[in-house]
């Protein structure tokens, strides 16, 4: 059995609307933003399941995690991750190009490719632009080239990350529009700091406003019946019930690695202490969700009675908070702390949160809670105060 949890259909249908786009789904080629929380599966499923799928169906990948080396800079890791994949392609015997010459025949040269730049060079002053270097690799791949860029709100951190993606939105432009164009160039970027990668799409100033941002799919019951599956398989013939798991990794934030702690422990207390899993697991679950929100909302008690009131006022709606820095907004956190509060104290604390990955903005003055998981335990909290 395999030790992976794949995901083959999700797979098929991203792929089949990145690369084979209906009417409804041709914005995805002004990019793919998708966000999630740490730790539910997206690196997972980019590598053991997206970019298999694409490479499949014919087109050529690249892949960059731009959490690999925070020492490096985004620019340079993906100007090495290019180098990189250009100097297989000139190879004749490159296993990229033989795979390339399977799916697409003829139109591949078997000899490698030749490009008219020095591909040291790129990234450099004198080198050629990242317009020139994917121009030139989608006509000699004659298919799509597909960037896929996890941890994206990296770019984010650095000047020449930030000028990084208007280069990459600067190639798109000079290939996608091309009525003659042997394949596209398509952007996929991921992140777990959901503000920040919803602020890449949203924000008009971005390389990629405009570009499609959505929320990646979580995990779902067909995970938890695998673990069990797997256990089983192990040899643990005291599991819980799949209705009960499926409730412990819902509540859990659909987080693998919560889940599959939980489970340790469970098994942990059975074989030391005996007992029903099913009475078992809900309590080591509520346990564990607890302390993982606690980490969370520790960064909004150290950032002071302003973020909390702020944070409060968003956290009690469910389709986003508005009006944020009004007079009367500014009357009830006022209310709330005692003293008085003026409406330019708002923003600063607000950027703040939005830093912290606390709260996320959905809309033009609107701001939601960053993680629906740290949503409900908050609620639940206050409703334990009143």
């Amino acid at each position: 059995m395999s030790t992976v949890y794949l995901r083959p259909e999700l797979a098929e249908q991203m792929a089949s609307q990145l690369l084979n786009p209906g009417v409804l789904d041709e914005g995805l080629r002004s990019g793919l933003f998708l966000s999630g929380m740490r730790r539910t599966g997206k690196t997972t499923f980019l590598r053991n399941d997206l970019i298999p799928v694409l490479e499949a169906k014919g087109a050529l990948v690249i892949y960059v995690d731009l959490w690999s080396d925070t020492l490096v800079s985004p620019s340079k890791l993906l100007h090495n991750e290019l180098k990189h994949t250009l100097a297989e392609l000139q190879s004749a015997g490159s296993g990229m190009l033989q795979r390339l010459k399977q799916l697409k025949g003829a139109e591949v040269s078997v000899m490698g490719f030749s490009f008219s730049f020095n591909i040291d060079h790129i990234g450099q002053a004198e080198g050629p632009t990242l317009a020139e270097v994917l121009t030139s690799l989608v006509e000699q791949a004659r298919t799509d080239v597909v960037l896929v860029v996890d941890e994206v709100q990296q770019a984010m951190t650095t000047e020449d990350g930030r000028q990084m993606l208007f280069a990459l939105k600067a190639a798109r432009d000079a290939i996608n529009p091309r009525p003659d164009t042997p394949g596209h160039f398509l952007f996929i970027g991921t992140g777990s700091h959901r503000a920040q990668v919803s602020e890449l799409t949203a924000k008009c100033n971005q390389a990629f406003s405009g570009a499609v941002s959505l929320s990646f799919p979580l995990l779902d019951e067909g995970y938890v019946t695998f673990l069990l599956a797997r256990l089983a398989e192990q040899g643990e013939d005291t599991l819980p019930s799949l209705a009960v798991a499926n409730q412990a990794f819902q509540l859990l934030g659909h987080r693998p690695e919560e889940m599959l702690k939980a489970l340790r422990q469970l098994l942990s207390t059975l074989k030391t202490q005996g007992g029903d899993p099913d009475a078992l697991l809900p309590v080591i679950a509520g346990t564990l969700r607890s302390m993982a929100a606690d980490m969370e909302l520790m960064k909004l008690e150290q950032l002071g009675e302003l973020a909390k009131a702020v944070f409060a006022r968003i956290a009690e709606r469910d389709d986003g908070a508005k009006g944020l820095f009004s007079a009367d907004a500014a009357a009830g956190y006022a209310n709330r702390l005692g003293r008085e509060v003026k409406v330019e104290e708002i923003q600063p604390v607000l950027n703040v949160m939005v830093a912290e990955n606390l709260v996320m903005r959905t809309g033009h003055g609107v701001y939601s809670v960053a993680d629906p998981f740290v949503q409900e335990i908050w609620r639940e909290r206050q409703d334990l105060l009143w």
